[in-house]
């Protein structure tokens, strides 16, 4: 595979992840704006039950069949992926349908988990219409998955990212225009409408599918070519095949399943905690607040800063298995640099502008500036354990990932009722940091274990990327302060938006203005940002 050709297929399929996760957090506002915080507790409750269950049916999967095609296509032994992938579709067809019904089927027993009857909002027979509603795209989505790891593994990548906006576009088009047609035309439940937007994962996958079977058609003659200059050196039974498959998918099974895992744990106690503690009649919309609104932003942050310092993994991988020390010493340096570079300084933004922020994406409520200010923090974590994970996977120690997801979820586990008990709801973002805390930890130490790697030189610089963090803050604060007197947030979207763009764009300018004068962004980015020293250079002149 040809460098240019190597580069032109992670841009496009960086850049369709990147539109599809784009997607994904701008349809929230309308969406709010039409369901409310209750609309949005049960639609988590179905969500959350649904993203388990396609993780484990296809987590993994495009990567693994990517991989695994891919292997052998540069053998030339082209029927041994075609068998592979003939042989994977009815598997997945198989697995879709299985899932769907038990899914379906379970619903009525998850459902009691997550709704206290002292709640008195959403009601168990919601919850199962919902999680039923949603339940229906797993017969399509893993026949899906397993597709676009055929194609990325022959190294198309348009097929993959052209499937994922197109699938993301119907569905949002669907939930937003079903929603309102239930809600302001139809003047329907707000069960039915939740119930509609959850369905609309199973039409998305229709569309993303018909990209796919497209796709398929006008690429069937190229790849029936590849199949008449197959070698036949190689033969592997399919117990080997899928032998070999499921070693590749494991790791990033667990790896993608970490935040829905952690989001159950909250959907099967969070409810009862607080109703315990006499806070029943506010638990869904604080749960709504904590699980679903202010999640979504927090995790912008984390999508940005892991999609930079992911791209240094293929370097890393290749350091570690020519056992080129120095060159392994310097891609981590850099991988984590990046990461806290771009991370802290919008972790600390959005939780000096938490009021604002929350009230420009939604509406103003006390409670979400309350919760998206000790959340924002969390977001560091969430994208350390991508990224620690990933490196993981990079010097072929993936296994760990396990584990240290596993120790994670125990600590969840353990403290989130008896922190929701003592703090409400932000005792349960406390039992998520801690989680994740001992996972990146774990992940850290592994990382140092088996490359020999110090942590001083990060360290210090973290440091002073948190300095400077910290300048900017004050900045930041100043000119949201001046600005508040002003606008009103409190009163609309459209000043909280104004608030936000101007405080956000001073805030970076400012963080933006001393990395450069102290050389830190010629260090992380090299010549990248070399028009400012040309600049420089000819003002002195």
């Amino acid at each position: 595979m040809s460098t240019s050709k190597l580069l032109r297929g992670t841009f496009i399929l960086t850049a369709g992840v990147m539109l599809s996760r784009i997607l994904g957090l701008i349809y929230v506002i309308p969406f709010y704006q039409l369901v409310g915080e209750q609309g949005g507790a049960l639609y988590g409750y179905g969500y959350v039950p649904y993203q388990i269950f396609i993780s484990l049916a296809t987590g993994g999967l495009p990567l693994a069949v990517s991989k695994f095609v891919s292997k052998y296509n540069a053998l030339e032994e082209y029927r041994i992926g075609y068998t592979l992938f003939r042989s994977g579709l009815r598997l997945m067809i198989i697995t879709g349908v299985v899932s769907c019904l038990v899914l379906y089927t379970i619903a009525p027993w998850i459902a009691p988990f997550i709704i206290d009857e002292r709640t008195n909002v959403n009601s168990i027979d919601d919850v199962v219409t919902v999680i039923r509603a949603v339940s229906f795209a797993l017969i399509i989505v893993p026949v899906m998955s397993l597709i676009r790891g055929f194609f990325q593994g022959h190294e198309s990548m348009g097929p993959t990212a052209l499937s994922q906006v197109v699938e993301q576009i119907v569905r949002i088009a669907f939930l937003l225009i079903g929603c309102y047609i239930v809600l302001r035309v139809l003047q329907g439940s707000l069960v039915t409408a939740v119930s509609v937007a959850t369905f609309a994962a199973f039409v998305g996958a229709i569309g993303g599918l018909a990209i796919l079977l497209w796709y398929w058609w006008k690429r069937k003659p190229h790849l029936d070519n590849l199949l008449k200059r197959d070698r036949g050196q190689v033969a592997l039974s399919l117990k080997e095949m899928y032998k070999e498959l499921f070693f590749y998918a494991a790791p990033f099974v667990f790896v993608g399943l970490a935040m829905p895992l952690y989001q159950l744990v909250d959907q099967f106690t969070f409810n009862h905690a607080m109703a315990n503690i006499g806070l029943g009649k506010i638990s869904e919309h604080a749960y709504s607040v904590f699980n679903m609104w202010a999640q979504k932003i927090v995790i912008i942050p984390v999508t940005l800063a892991t999609s930079f310092s992911l791209t240094l993994i293929p370097t890393i991988t290749k350091a570690y298995v020519e056992r080129d020390r120095k060159s392994l010493r310097k891609y981590l340096n850099q991988t984590f640099q990046v990461l806290m570079f771009l991370t802290l300084p919008a972790v600390a933004g959005m939780a000096v502008l938490a009021g604002p922020v929350y009230a420009a994406f939604y509406s103003y409520d006390p409670l979400g500036e309350q919760v998206l200010r000790w959340y924002a923090p969390t977001a560091i974590l969430f994208a350390l354990f991508s990224v620690t994970a990933a490196v993981l996977q990079g010097i072929n120690q993936q296994r760990f990932s396990v584990v240290s997801l596993t120790l994670g979820l125990l600590v969840k586990l353990s403290l989130n009722t008896f922190l929701i008990t003592k703090f409400a709801t932000i005792g349960a973002i406390l039992a998520t940091m801690l989680g994740y805390f001992v996972s990146v930890a774990f992940n850290l130490w592994i990382i140092k274990k088996y490359t020999n790697y110090r942590y001083r030189f990060v360290i210090r610089r973290t440091i002073f990327m948190a300095m400077l963090t910290a300048l900017m803050s004050v900045f930041a604060a100043i000119v949201q302060m001046l600005l508040k007197s002003v606008l009103h947030y409190h009163g609309g979207t459209a000043e909280s938006i104004v608030i936000v763009a101007i405080t956000a764009l001073i805030g970076a300018a400012v963080y933006f203005f001393f990395s450069d004068r102290s050389g830190l962004l010629v260090s992380l980015f090299g010549n990248r940002f070399a028009f400012l020293q040309r600049r420089k250079e000819k003002k002195a002149m």
